[in-house]
């Protein structure tokens, strides 16, 4: 019987396994064969005779193509292996990823651009292709799809039908190859629909082929047009191929003000992109940039933005209201739509992680640095007169960190980690609280008027600070949140929720 969290965790590793190799339909040998492996090793990992290996789990999830699940529990399961005592040995890195015999085109890196000018919106892809595969390749296949109003997809259909993407306005080109040996690339088609298209770039042109064969690299670079009126205000990556390194920049005139967020896709969870976004300004223009170096097949990295100043285009979810006849997203639509994640999903309901600090300061600063870049983005969509907490888990993080800031306007916001209250005031008040989760609807909620919280620093030692009124409400919604605890727990059995629509109080600060 599984005692201990690392044993909890090596089940869990060799479940999502033995799932992802039946998923795929091959035997324990077969499996083994494709990794390189004695035809028992997968059967004694599967049994919990062998311990997995870093090298071990990087090889089940490239032939398997779990979409970075099996290398999850293998980093869990290796974490707490490693955090139970300093005697232990870890094993050597994986220096190089590695990939199965056969395993085709890998892309060695990938550099996407969006560009706006002149009304038009200028995309280009770059990627460093790399042939691991046993045969030549002599094609590429490029899907561009366009998507104006994102939050509203019978408006955006019916926009794309009267306005339709044509190949004449895109002006694609590509060329593959550097320098004065680059070749342009012919291309033909595979798909043409209103909003999307699908190409097949050809490794030949009029002077004859050029096939990328087995062993072989080079790179592709190709660039299309699409108008504002077509364009919707995101720009989105799909990782269909094994990428080693994935960048995407976004340069947009700095008198339009914009706003820039991320948001991650995977199998399992969309929340924003784990490391924050940089911006530089050159000359009038403003460049956002964003880069991983582990992006996990199959997931989709999608920057979103916002234009605040005079004389920007109009923002997308503007142009789906005039869609919806004048009827604006549901706040829930907004929150969901900057990546909260919305009641009904399990991680609201799970007892958020502690961090094992100082060990984990870097994992507890990559936390508070996208709760506070999630803060941002709510502000610009709400108005929080009342002030606003955000906890790990609604942002896809099931950690336990949390952010609030203050009802008053300019002031810094309270990090908390590992937080839990150790005394409360016997006096208590009644209000409404609202919660980003569902932040359709209010309840009546009773807290105490001042809680007295123990947290830590980064540097691992604790300290205790008092909270009052507002303040004591914020935290302690917060504190519920990494519990697995909602609001409306705390509700009396006769109380109903109150339509966001009904409320009557938003922009109002509590009353005391």
């Amino acid at each position: 019987m599984t005692t201990s969290p690392v044993e909890r965790a090596a089940d869990q590793f060799v479940t999502a396994l033995a799932q992802w190799r039946a998923e795929r339909g091959m035997t324990k040998k077969q499996l083994a064969a494709r990794m390189g492996f004695d035809p028992s090793y997968v059967s004694h990992v599967e049994g919990r005779r062998h311990k997995p290996t870093e090298d071990f789990a990087r090889r089940a999830e490239a032939v398997l193509a779990a979409g970075g699940v099996i290398w999850q529990r293998f980093q869990e399961y290796d974490e707490l292996r490693h955090a139970r005592g300093p005697v232990l040995h870890r094993d050597p890195p994986v220096p190089v990823q590695w990939m199965p015999p056969g395993t085709g085109l890998i892309v060695e890196q990938e550099i996407a651009e969006l560009t706006y000018t002149r009304g038009a919106y200028r995309c280009r892809i770059r990627r460093a292709l790399y042939n691991a595969g046993v045969e030549p390749v002599t094609r590429y296949l490029v899907k561009i799809a366009v998507d104006r109003f994102p939050h509203d997809p019978a408006g955006s259909n019916r926009h794309h039908r009267r306005y339709p993407l044509s190949f004449e306005e895109m002006d694609l080109r590509a060329v593959a190859g550097e320098g004065d040996a680059a070749e342009p690339m012919q291309w033909r088609l595979k798909l043409d629909r209103d909003a999307s298209k699908e190409v097949w770039l050809l490794f030949a042109n009029d002077h004859g082929q050029f096939p990328l064969y087995p062993g072989e690299r080079t790179t592709i670079d190709y660039a299309y047009t699409v108008g504002e009126e077509k364009w919707g205000q995101w720009f989105q990556r799909a990782v269909r191929l094994p990428t080693r390194n994935l960048t995407v920049r976004l340069d947009f005139p700095v008198e339009f003000e914009p706003q820039v967020w991320g948001v991650e896709t995977s199998l399992a969870a969309e929340v924003p992109v784990r490391t924050p976004l940089e911006r530089h300004n050159d000359d009038q223009r403003a460049v956002f940039e964003w880069s991983t170096d582990a992006p996990l097949l199959n997931a989709r990295y999608r920057l979103e933005w916002r234009f605040r100043g005079q004389g920007a285009p109009a923002n997308g979810d503007e142009g789906a209201r005039t869609e919806l006849n004048g009827h604006e997203l549901r706040a829930s639509q907004r929150m969901r739509g900057i990546g909260i994640v919305q009641r009904g999903a399990d991680l609201l309901r799970q007892r958020a992680r502690h961090f094992q600090l100082p060990r984990e300061e870097n994992e507890a600063r990559d936390a508070v640095s996208v709760l506070r870049d999630t803060l941002d983005r709510l502000e610009a969509l709400h108005d929080f007169s009342k002030g606003v907490g955000l906890a790990a888990p609604q942002i896809g993080l099931g950690v336990a960190a949390a952010m609030v800031r203050p009802p008053e306007r300019g002031a810094d916001p309270i990090v908390l980690l590992n937080p839990r209250i150790v005394d409360e005031s016997s006096e208590t008040d009644e209000q409404y609280e609202g919660c980003l989760s569902f932040f359709d609807y209010r309840g009546l909620v009773v807290r105490p008027l001042r809680v007295d919280v123990e947290h830590a620093r980064y540097d691992g030692t604790r300290m205790i600070t008092s909270f009052e009124l507002a303040m004591a409400r914020l935290v302690s919604h917060e504190i519920d949140h990494l519990d697995g605890r909602l609001y409306v727990d705390r509700m009396a059995a006769d109380a109903t929720l109150v339509p966001i629509e009904e409320y009557g109080q938003t922009g109002r600060p509590w009353r005391y």
